[in-house]
């Protein structure tokens, strides 16, 4: 079989000569961009790799345990993997934890306690957290245990509002939530070193408030971590960047001690904590995830920067925009119509290695207040450090796109997305 050239292998996988073209003289301006993202990757490739060989990682941790779990050598070093990584007294790492939503309530749940109030800094937190939280009512809410919450919005402009921050924090504030990325928002991600600004103002008004960053879409794509610059606690799920991909469930609390055990005792029973908790035989994957990961978000930070340049070529609005900073993997894209949001996202999903032959739909998902549409056709369900597309179907009709296992992967599901959006007629062929 003679050797295909590599435009006509994408125009075998349905890719216009016009949109091909579109894409290879964006990739070619984003040279010199790329590259620096591959030193942040190769800093924090062996930054993992150090943590691993600090902690003796052997043969024996992979295999894991059952039952209770006790004395397993493979959890335990794993998560003082996770604490070297982010330069913590301790970690919690479980397949225990269902997802980042868990986590984060896990994380919360456990360090509030009757009487304490919570106080978001940074606006509205991510839609799945209002049921957490009580925002909107919902069973077994913080508000239902009596803890009451306080938020502070972002100045216009996305700045700290901190005239107000500082007069929301009273006597009862135990805990502050910094949520790092965008959610469902059109606001901008926090860098690493914003967040370290907020916490310097938190803590000099109240030193003995903990300070969790909710650290989702947002590891290794900085060289420090929140807990670098003050962060108690952070937060993440194990099927976004610190997974690398291979991690099939799970989600990590990694932070000062008493932190990480008042959430070990909440995971599992008041006496037992980090003692019990078996692996069942996926620590393998939870090792070679982490390993895999700072590479593997490297190729999804090109991705998302890949599609802010040939969106805002189109004269779209994208935050970030094409020549920001960033400090997460979320691409948003604002289409101001439904239809446009659906053809995207039907883009991502015919660009997947599963299920690439259905088409998605808007639905009712639980934990959001209107129509979602979610495309990702990935070897983990739900697993959104693959290639994965989402969004509520309401203005301003944002999409939001974020990972790819591989650069070239999410370089793909990008022209995909446009040529979906040229065959729907929403964009002329002649780009």
């Amino acid at each position: 079989m003679e050797e295909l050239k590599l435009d006509n292998i994408y125009k075998q996988m349905g890719i216009s000569d016009d949109v091909y073209a579109f894409g290879a003289k964006m990739e070619k301006q984003l040279e010199e961009r790329f590259k620096e993202i591959d030193e942040t990757a190769e800093y924090n490739q062996l930054k993992v790799l150090k943590a691993m060989q600090d902690s003796k990682v052997s043969e024996a941790c992979l295999l894991g345990t059952t039952g209770y779990g006790y004395n397993d050598i493979g959890r335990d070093t794993l998560e003082k993997v996770y604490a070297d990584i982010f330069h913590t007294e301790d970690a919690l790492v479980r397949p225990q934890i269902t997802c980042g939503t868990h986590a984060l309530a896990l994380a919360l749940m456990s360090n509030l306690r009757p009487g304490d109030e919570l106080l978001s800094p940074v606006g509205k937190p991510y839609d799945t957290l209002e049921e957490v939280i009580g925002i909107r009512d919902s069973k077994g809410s913080l508000k239902e245990y009596g803890i009451s919450y306080k938020q502070v919005d972002l100045l216009p402009d996305g700045g700290f509002d901190f005239e107000n921050i500082k007069k929301a924090i009273n006597e009862k504030t135990k805990l502050v939530t910094i949520q790092r990325s965008k959610g469902y928002q059109t606001r901008p991600t926090l860098s690493v070193t914003r967040i370290g600004e907020l916490i310097k103002f938190i803590k000099e008004i109240k030193p003995d408030v903990i300070c969790m960053v909710d650290n989702c879409y947002g590891e290794f794509v900085e060289r420090i971590e929140p807990t670098d610059v003050g962060a108690d606690m952070v937060v993440g799920s194990l099927i976004k960047n610190p997974g690398g991909g291979l991690a099939p469930i799970g989600g990590y609390i990694a932070g000062k001690k008493e932190c990480v055990e008042n959430a070990a005792y909440r995971l599992t029973s008041p006496g037992l904590g980090k003692e019990v908790g078996a692996s069942l035989g996926i620590l393998s994957a939870f090792y070679q995830g982490l390993f895999l990961a700072p590479t593997v978000t490297a190729g999804a930070l090109k991705g998302a920067i890949f599609a802010a340049n040939l969106y805002e070529k189109l004269g779209y609005k994208v935050v970030p925009n094409g020549t920001e900073s960033r400090h997460d993997i979320i691409q948003a894209v604002e289409f101001q119509n439904d239809k446009a949001l659906i053809a995207f996202c039907q883009g991502i999903q015919a660009a997947a290695p599963v299920d690439s032959f259905v088409s998605p739909e808007p639905w009712a998902m639980p934990g959001y207040d209107s129509d979602v549409i979610m495309a990702a056709g990935a070897f983990v369900s739900g697993s959104s450090i693959e290639l994965s597309a989402d969004g509520p179907v309401k203005p301003p009709y944002a999409v939001y796109f974020q990972g790819g296992l591989t650069w070239q992967h999410a370089k793909f599901g990008i022209l995909k997305t446009v040529q979906s959006l040229v065959d729907s007629g929403i964009l002329s062929d002649n780009l």
